[in-house]
């Protein structure tokens, strides 16, 4: 299993507003993604923003490309997301899951 992890950074004031995305939007492309296993979506105050972390749950790299595409490792931000964040990683982490409990 494949864990991919993005952070995203809010100003305080749109914080609430990508969370709904992630939770309506993102979640419903997820749940269409042949080999997608779940997803988190972390939240935590940092300084006068909202750290968001992502992490999602596939198979293996061809699941993840069947949601982010032939260039995986780059970052998938709708519109909606771009106006609710100030900035994010353009790079998405991947690392394979050595323990599941």
């Amino acid at each position: 299993m494949i864990t991919r992890i993005w952070r995203g950074w809010a100003p305080r004031a749109t914080a609430d507003d990508y969370q709904r995305h992630y939770a309506a939007e993102v979640a419903d492309h997820l749940r269409g993604v042949a080999g997608f296993r779940g997803a988190r979506l972390l939240r935590q105050p940092d300084g006068d923003e909202i750290k968001f972390t992502s992490l999602t749950f596939f198979d293996d790299l061809d699941a993840v490309r069947g949601f982010a595409g032939e260039n995986y490792e780059q970052a998938v931000l709708a519109d909606e997301a771009r106006r609710a964040l100030r900035h994010w990683d353009e790079v998405v982490e991947h690392h394979d899951v050595a323990v599941d409990l």
